[in-house]
């Protein structure tokens, strides 16, 4: 039997996380009858769905070139219907895929589609997860409206209210898991949980579930889980969990929780210096005139599968990860305008390293405005993007000389911080390309 993981990203905004009282306060996604004694989760039904018309794609933001095609994979699409916290539920699940499942890894990240229409797990990490051969399965619960506009015949059916949406995760985790499991029979080892943003706000609303709705063996359902874009104080439970704030969290001082190797206490938490809540570069919604200030081509969808990896790599293999600095912090606005401890180039100190930050080409600051005559609706895609600052190139031919010199610098920290694992091979051309465009 292969587990699954799932992977979550959620809005910056306080969590409690153990209290049904403060669950339903915030009036988001505590179930309503959660049990009190662990409890086997039912089996939802699935059914694949072909039409009528053409499916919602809520995975525009995937790196041109090395897209769906390009990797030869697949998104199967079904209706998942069951009873949650009481009531009956239709939802929509997405299994992206290898053509070729003889190509499988045997590990599934599996989200919430966030509830602006996206699938930021997949998005995110999606060239590591085509690129191994893993596979991404996404759920429904929440953003529904988004594919009913897109098709409202198609998806007519489906209807999930917020409490429910927890034990729709645990549910959609036994499926996968189970012999009605779409992938069945295909080697699945390992299943994890992702989210960001408000999807990461699903997942740690989810973890008091995690104790209670169990495998029919009384296993976990899920072998780790990985929340981004999140810098809230999140326990550990008995899975290995990687918790991941950009500089929209860690500027302003993120969680304290320390990383842990014992069993309940398998943690860790990773800040890579200079990445955004939100993907700037290849955001669908993000264009140039959007934002007052120019966008980052920092790509968040490098980093995000660093995290990732290691995290596959804990739950399949037992393999522990690295630990990692944390940005170094301050707390002087005083100084320098932030809390954090900033460079010579006004980029954060400490933290995961990289080559954009360690032989820089630009300043990165979190936190975008919408440009004059914008839709307003869109003013929160700018401000949790990162927006930079391009040295000059007078500035560029005084830290490095030469733009050859400059490239040697780069591509040596870059393998660094692949031999270190705090890099992907998989990304090094993609990120020389970054580094050869630079005008000297």
């Amino acid at each position: 039997m292969r587990k699954i993981i799932l992977l979550a990203f959620s809005v910056c905004l306080p969590l409690s996380l153990h209290s049904n009282t403060v669950f339903a306060q915030r009036g988001f996604m505590a179930p309503l009858y959660l049990p009190t004694e662990p409890t086997t989760v039912s089996i939802p039904e699935i059914t694949p769905l072909t039409g009528p018309g053409t499916p919602y794609n809520s995975a525009l933001g995937q790196w041109p070139g090395y897209d769906m095609e390009h990797f030869d994979y697949v998104a199967d699409e079904y209706t998942m219907s069951g009873n949650a916290d009481g009531s009956p539920y239709t939802a929509r699940l997405v299994v992206r895929r290898p053509a070729d499942m003889a190509r499988f890894s045997g590990l599934v990240i599996t989200e919430p589609m966030h509830p602006a229409g996206f699938a930021h797990g997949f998005e995110h990490n999606s060239v590591y997860i085509m690129d191994e051969g893993h596979i991404a399965v996404e759920i429904n619960a929440m953003g529904l409206e988004h594919a009913q506009a897109h098709n409202p015949q198609r998806y007519a059916q489906m209807k999930v209210s917020n409490n429910q949406i927890s034990e729709i995760l645990a549910q959609t985790g036994a499926l996968i898991k189970s012999a009605s499991s779409p992938i069945a029979n295909s080697g699945l080892r390992k299943v994890i949980l992702f989210g960001t943003s408000a999807t990461s706000r699903m997942l740690t609303d989810y973890l008091p579930s995690h104790a209670i709705f169990k495998q029919a063996d009384g296993s976990n359902i899920y072998d780790g889980f990985m929340p981004t874009s999140n810098g809230t104080r999140i326990l550990p439970v008995d899975v290995p969990m990687i918790q991941m704030p950009t500089q929209h969290e860690y500027m302003n001082v993120a969680t304290s929780i320390q990383d842990g190797d014992t069993n309940g206490n398998e943690f860790r938490v990773y800040e890579f210096t200079g990445i955004g809540h939100l993907m700037a570069r290849h955001n669908p919604r993000m264009t140039a005139q959007l934002c007052v200030n120019k966008p980052t081509q920092y790509p968040l969808e490098v980093f995000f599968p660093v995290a990732l990896h290691h995290l596959f790599e804990w739950v399949d293999k037992d393999t522990l990860p690295p630990r990692a600095d944390r940005v170094l912090v301050d707390r002087n606005m005083n100084n320098d305008g932030s809390l954090m401890v900033l460079d010579d180039h006004g980029n954060p100190v400490g933290g995961i390293r990289n080559p954009y930050v360690d032989v820089p080409f630009a300043q990165y600051i979190a936190g975008n405005t919408l440009a004059d005559g914008q839709d307003a609706a869109l003013s929160v895609v700018c401000r949790l993007s990162v927006y930079e600052v391009p040295f000059t190139q007078a500035k560029l031919r005084e830290l490095y000389g030469s733009k050859a010199n400059f490239l040697s610098q780069f591509e040596d920290n870059l393998n660094q911080h692949e031999a270190a694992g705090w890099s992907l091979p998989v990304y090094h051309d993609l990120i020389m390309a970054d580094a050869e465009a630079i005008e000297f």
